[in-house]
């Protein structure tokens, strides 16, 4: 029997996403669960033993097919929870970089983002009722030196997130809550190819307490969220720097070779 409360998760078969699924299916939603890679299907299994319905599906959100196929796996069940948290990132000099690389991440982050919440907040703002979680990131508050597009991207959705919350203010039973978190133990930096930055080698924070500030979050219905203290100081200091000096602190972080100052460091201390 389904349950009355029905979510989807995309980029759900690692990190936060597969975070936020189990949080939802603790909290009684059926899950239509998704990610561009075979592996939702075994994440599927992990969040079933919650005792709700699972349906997992592998498809790529970076095009408007993989975001239409999704939709269709609704079979037109209401949804009452979206966590629009698939995105892909990118290292290096964006000058070295394939087109087709940045253009995925465009496509992905952007594109498919954008058309999903479309889809999905139309009907939502009709009924006057729904949740929806955007994961953004501190990353776009500040000029991404070897992550020029990524930065660029989650600058996009944070101000996106901000100007379609204004625009169906009357609708008050909807929420979009943006969660931003910083940098993250996720596979997202073996993907991006930056195992190789100070960033990539850093300590980072844990998805799953990240993902508990973001479902806090959403539940009160809140804003915004940036999760972690270090990270909340980040962006607020973000806010009152010139640009300049902010890539200059990202070239430090992100720059490839930098992790073999961070082990340099480590030896010395």
């Amino acid at each position: 029997m389904a349950s009355q409360k029905f979510a989807i998760v995309t980029g759900a078969s690692t990190g936060i996403g597969f975070e936020l699924a189990h949080l939802a299916a603790q909290d009684g939603y059926d899950l239509l669960v998704v990610a561009d890679e075979p592996l939702i299907h075994a994440a599927a299994d992990d969040f079933r033993r919650h005792g709700v319905d699972v349906q997992a599906v592998e498809s790529d959100l970076s095009t408007m097919e993989g975001v239409d196929r999704l939709i269709t796996c609704t079979g037109g069940r209401r949804v009452d929870l979206l966590c629009a948290n698939a995105g892909r990132g990118l290292g290096h000099a964006f000058l070295e970089q394939d087109v087709a690389d940045w253009r995925r991440v465009i496509d992905t982050n952007i594109m498919g983002t954008v058309y999903l919440l479309q889809q999905i907040l139309r009907p939502m703002v009709a009924r006057n009722a729904g949740k929806v979680l955007v994961t953004g990131s501190i990353a776009g508050f500040m000029p991404g030196s070897f992550q020029a597009v990524y930065n660029g991207t989650k600058a996009f959705i944070d101000s996106f997130a901000d100007a379609v919350r204004n625009e169906i203010k009357d609708a008050d039973g909807v929420t979009i809550t943006n969660l931003m978190p910083g940098p993250t133990e996720t596979e997202f930096f073996d993907r991006a190819e930056m195992l190789d930055t100070k960033v990539g080698a850093d300590e980072k924070d844990d998805p799953a307490k990240v993902a508990r500030d973001g479902w806090d979050a959403l539940m009160d219905g809140k804003a915004h969220i940036v999760s972690g203290w270090k990270n909340k100081l980040q962006a607020a200091a973000a806010h009152v720097t010139p640009a300049g000096v902010l890539a200059e602190r990202h070239r430090k972080m992100a720059e490839p070779g930098t992790a073999e100052e961070v082990e340099a460091s480590g030896r010395s201390g």
